[in-house]
């Protein structure tokens, strides 16, 4: 047992650059590396990919807003900055040596304060001249050009029903007034197909290892086949009222791939279909017939009570569950149960949380439930090896910007 931690120590070592059994400070990225930052702001989800060839990749920018409510955490890793402020400095460290500090791609998932950001009179107008407020994905930008926004319903915004609250005009804003000057082109999330987020500076190196899929938006799922698509959400018309459509059903996910490395965000899709709720509620279904076992999962819906079904868990059978949480409502002790359950598919996964409130902790009983959790407090950051074979889960510590590592698991071989 010695000889094999020496030999993992050495190995951590010769892969990372840091002390294996002490570890520091974050290693950076490097060439044919994958990393997947979950940026913990305790106000709402943000990931930021750094693709093998160094292409950049935002899902979402969240933040909630001041909040007062207990049941919510608090900003981390304090309340001197707004959390787009926060994401944004994350990525600049993350990017410190890369000269064109810019965001290739920005994949907006739906139109949810905790995935895009709040709107009030109190935020500050943009510096940029814009005329929109800045507050989560919009405070970004004023940090880090984008250079690409895809959402799922550019230009029109009316699927299913229009966007008219605060927030959303705000967000439109900001993309009519990036669009129109020039400086940031935007698309319409298209499901089917591998052809919208591609690799921009060595492509040709990973053609044969590298893909993102759309897999699912607006209720359209791939089938898994070719870059078909089939509907699951009816027309409009034939629906008997408009209460079942929920935002959170509508999201963008996509699956990244490297290698034999999967990794699936899906936005807040849910499948626990509810009483008197019709069966096409369930979007992760579908969704999980096509897209098949995954390596590790962003969970869905911050792993709330309507999300995870039996099926999806079974059928997509992560290694990882990764949960964005905030709020006291975020996993249920139902949905922990699920993701650990044996009868769903045989074998070891870990369980690892951003943020969990004090009062969920009590709830759940922290002495017994809290330890099913690999890691409950930090950023969670995916380092995938060149060439997909095999990965490593990185917990830092989040109350400050060091970027210094508070454990390390793996590593996890890709299957």
């Amino acid at each position: 047992m010695k000889r094999i931690i020496v030999f993992l120590a050495l190995y951590l070592t010769l892969i990372f650059g840091v002390n294996a059994q002490t570890p520091d400070k974050f290693p950076a990225w490097t060439e044919g590396e994958m990393e997947i930052h979950h940026i913990n702001t305790g106000k709402g989800e943000s990931v930021f990919c750094i693709l093998p060839d160094g292409t950049t990749l935002l899902i979402d920018a969240g933040d909630i807003g001041h909040s007062k409510d207990p049941r919510n955490t608090t900003t981390v890793p304090d309340d001197s900055r707004e959390a787009g402020e926060w994401i944004a400095r994350y990525i600049l460290n993350c990017m410190k040596d890369n000269s064109e500090k810019a965001l290739d791609y920005v994949l907006l998932t739906h139109f949810h304060s905790d995935h895009m950001g709040s709107y009030s009179e109190t935020y500050p107008k943009t510096k940029s001249g814009g005329d929109y407020r800045i507050n989560g994905l919009t405070e970004v930008a004023e940090f880090i050009p984008f250079r690409k926004i895809i959402d799922r319903d550019y230009p029109e915004y009316n699927y299913l029903v229009e966007q008219k609250s605060p927030l959303f005009k705000n967000y439109k804003r900001f993309v009519d007034w990036h669009v129109g000057n020039g400086d940031m082109m935007a698309e319409r999330f298209v499901p089917g197909t591998n052809k919208q987020f591609v690799l921009l500076n060595n492509p040709e190196k990973y053609k044969d290892l590298f893909e993102i899929r759309n897999i699912v938006a607006n209720g359209e799922v791939w089938t898994g086949v070719g870059s078909e698509t089939r509907h699951h959400i009816p027309d409009l018309k034939d629906l008997k009222s408009t209460g079942s459509i929920n935002e959170n059903n509508l999201s963008a996910g996509i699956r990244i791939s490297y290698g034999a490395f999967d990794y699936f965000n899906g936005g807040d899709i849910t499948g626990a279909i509810h009483y008197n709720s019709p069966l096409w509620t369930d979007i992760e279904t579908p969704v999980a017939k096509a897209l098949g076992p995954v390596e590790v999962c962003e969970v869905n819906h911050h792993a709330f009570r309507d999300a995870m079904n039996e099926f999806f868990i079974a059928a997509t059978r992560p290694q990882v569950f990764v949960m964005q949480v905030w709020n006291v409502s975020h996993f249920g002790l139902d949905v922990l149960a699920r993701m650990q359950s044996q009868n769903l598919y045989p074998g070891e996964r870990d369980i690892f949380a951003t943020n969990t409130p004090q009062r969920s902790k009590d709830y759940v009983d922290q002495a017994k439930n809290m330890k099913r959790l690999k890691g409950e407090q930090g950023h969670v950051v995916v380092k995938v090896q060149p060439g997909g074979k095999s990965y490593y889960v990185f917990m830092l510590n989040d109350m400050n910007e060091n970027f210094e590592v508070r454990s390390v698991h793996g590593p996890y071989i890709c299957r």
